[in-house]
């Protein structure tokens, strides 16, 4: 593992295929038997060693055609326009995986299941997260816009609220669940509707999630 610190706290909005209670957050089969997800994160304050990473962004889409811990997983990341040359270095370390403990991050877990990583973009990314309220709007260039929204009751129509605590987790410690939308047209394309989401204040660094 390449032995430079780094930690990362913002805010975290994520969308993928399965029904709103995603089975893989228990160690689940998905919904469907495929996976298929978008992620995105506003950095509000991070470093990578000497680099700062304050209020940058990232963006994810993957594709696994199984569970994820069954690999043959194709991704590509969106790395904010605006990094210099040297934060574009250290996100795309981080995105990476090598510089987290091996299964310690969602970088490394998923970086370990993808074969076939497409050339990262650099290109505009904006984001708005309201974690405890369940909304998020993500638009990364022309090529994806996302969304998150609360759970609505069949019953009569009032927000419903979940959340999910993850003591010993990869990617967050507690995570607000939604109803999301993605529509991707990059080298990973998909469209999302009224699927699970989940937002979360994310803090992590090389050896996990920070609690």
């Amino acid at each position: 593992m390449d032995k430079v610190d780094w930690r990362i706290r913002g805010l975290e909005f994520v969308n993928c295929n399965c029904d709103l209670g995603c089975p893989c957050q228990f160690m689940g089969r998905p919904t469907f038997g495929d996976c298929v997800a978008f992620a995105a994160v506003k950095i509000e304050d991070g470093f990578f060693g000497d680099t700062r990473l304050d209020n940058l962004g990232f963006a994810m889409t993957l594709k696994w055609p199984g569970a994820i811990h069954e690999g043959n997983g194709t991704a590509q990341a969106f790395v904010d326009e605006r990094a210099s040359p040297g934060q574009r270095e250290a996100l795309m370390a981080i995105l990476s995986g090598e510089t987290s403990e091996p299964g310690a991050t969602f970088f490394n877990v998923f970086a370990s299941t993808v074969t076939k990583m497409h050339d990262p973009v650099f290109c505009p990314i904006e984001m708005t997260c309201d974690v405890e309220c369940r909304h998020a709007k993500v638009r990364v260039a022309d090529l994806i816009e996302a969304s998150g929204t609360p759970i609505l009751s069949p019953v009569d129509g009032s927000e419903h609220r979940v959340r999910i605590d993850l003591p010993n987790g990869f990617e967050y410690a507690v995570a607000e669940v939604a109803r999301g939308r993605t529509s991707a047209h990059a080298d990973v394309p998909m469209e999302l509707d009224a699927s699970h989401s989940h937002l979360a204040h994310l803090d992590i660094g090389p050896t996990g999630v920070r609690h």
